[in-house]
């Protein structure tokens, strides 16, 4: 069960994921990091907005995820781009890679994230993509209830 957000230490924010992508459901997976990328990770500059999940031989990996060289790292540093393998459970990874496959879905991060016990985990959205009509829509039907809101707020002064 994902931690409540006032106990995450947020490490890095996918804000566009949710405006580019209909997310279905989320999934909460451990990553498996290097000690300079923990390092790196605590002290912030992570970028996750050209990233996602993909299964490969058996295992999910998060691809494209950029978490910067850690300053004060000797020559065995990490890779800023490498590939991370994510901890999922094996039926869930089957399940994902299932629609992934056939409903032609993503796995998208939406937030890189210490838990309260300190251990580094990513938020997963499986999602579909929007087009731009449907971009369109989703900001038309945000702003009306916005102001939908706000006339009830003064009709109930």
């Amino acid at each position: 069960m994902p931690a409540p957000a006032q106990d995450r230490k947020v490490a890095a924010t996918n804000r566009r994921a949710r405006h580019d992508y209909s997310i279905e459901s989320t999934l909460e997976a451990g990553l498996v990091l290097l000690g300079t990328e923990v390092k790196s990770l605590r002290a912030g500059g992570a970028s996750i907005v050209d990233a996602h999940a993909a299964a490969r031989d058996g295992e999910l990996w998060l691809v494209d995820a950029h978490i910067p060289e850690y300053k004060s790292g000797n020559q065995f540093n990490h890779e800023p781009r490498r590939p991370r393998k994510l901890l999922v459970a094996k039926r869930e990874l089957e399940k994902l890679s299932g629609k992934v496959a056939r409903e032609g879905m993503t796995l998208v991060p939406l937030q890189l994230y210490f838990n309260p016990r300190g251990i580094a985990k990513v938020e997963l959205g499986l999602a579909k993509g929007r087009k731009k009509a449907d971009k369109r829509e989703a900001i038309a039907t945000r702003d009306w209830k916005r102001d939908q809101a706000r006339l009830l707020a003064r009709r109930d002064r």
